[in-house]
Parts: C-alpha cells; structure tokens; sequence
C-alpha cells in the first residue's frame, strides 16, 4: 500500500464531524490523521497482505468469541488517540469494560480511545521506520501490546509499555500475554515461500 502525506497547516483544519465525513465519501481510500493534522492517504492493500490479515484476524476473532473479553476490530476502524491522531490499525481489541464505556454515538465514528493490542501487518510499499513510529505511537497513547509483523524480514517487533522493543526472528507463535489471556497466534503459515 503506497501512502501520502498532506500536510494542511495554515491551509485547512479538519473537525472530527468533517474528517469521518471525508472518509464516508470516499470508500475506496484509507485516511489516517497524525496528532499534527497531516492527512495521511493509503490505497487499498494488496491481495497477498489483505490475505494474511484475514488469516490473522481469524484465530484473534476465534479466541474472543470463546473468552467474549473484549471487541475486535479490522483495518476500516478508525479511532480517535488521546494525542489525537486518527489511527486505523490492520487489526486491534479493546477490552469488553473498556468499549462499552464508550456511548453509541461515539462507538459509530471513530471512537476515542486507543485499542489496548494493536497489530500491523508490513505490505511491501510500507516504510519500516514509518510503521514503527505509529508503534510507539500506539503505546504512548495506552496500548498495552502491539505486533509489527514483517513478512519480507521474516521478522516480528513486539511492543509494550515502559520495555524496550523486542525483536523476534520468524517466530512460528506469539503469545497474548496478559493482554489476550490464552491466545497464541500461530505465524507458521507467514513464513513458507
């Protein structure tokens, strides 16, 4: 997925009203805001990435169906930080206690609140050091687990609170932690050519 950047300072300020509508209105585009205003405009994924996330968004669905902790989320939910930015992660959960603090209507926009895991699936196009900082980005704003999973590297980052980044090479599980209570995402299939 190629993305671009429009920077609107001093041009145009968005409202959240005007930034979901935007959005609304043109379907076949993904738009991120940064904490700063950019807009941020993705074409839509690739067959292959758009593959492994379903895969992945599978087993995480499987799990919370069987444990109804919490709510999952694809790559079209937007939602508000508390820096912010509108962010669209490839997949992510929230916490059953958590969401439903949320009203109806904020739960129908992009609801403002940071997922507490979040995953990112790299697509060929993507820039690593760009993904990496919408990571942190993530956990600054209270997420509690993030994967950044690389196919092409055959690597995966973990990230989580007050840690340094960790750095596994073709893992073929990864672990919920305390985060996914029981969930171990099998990542066999992302590794074979």
């Amino acid at each position: 997925m190629t993305a671009h950047t429009l920077n609107l300072e001093s041009v145009v300020e968005l409202s959240d009203d005007q930034f979901y509508l935007l959005c609304r209105r043109n379907p076949d585009l993904r738009f991120e805001r940064s904490a700063q205003g950019d807009l941020i405009i993705m074409s839509p994924t690739g067959s292959e990435t758009g593959n492994r996330n379903i895969e992945l968004g599978a087993d995480l669905v499987i799990w919370n169906r069987r444990t109804k902790l919490g709510y999952c989320f694809d790559s079209d939910s937007g939602f508000k930080l508390p820096n912010g930015a509108n962010r669209a992660p490839d997949l992510s959960w929230i916490r059953k206690e958590r969401y439903e603090t949320l009203s109806k209507p904020e739960r129908k926009k992009f609801a403002p609140i940071c997922p507490d895991f979040v995953m990112e699936l790299m697509s060929p196009s993507d820039e690593l050091r760009v993904v990496q900082a919408k990571m942190a980005e993530y956990i600054e704003n209270g997420a509690k687990l993030g994967w950044l999973i690389n196919p092409e590297a055959k690597q995966v980052e973990i990230y989580r609170p007050g840690r340094d980044k960790e750095l596994l090479e073709m893992p073929q599980t990864l672990s919920g932690e305390e985060v996914l209570p029981g969930f171990e995402l099998d990542l066999g299939f992302m590794w074979e050519e």
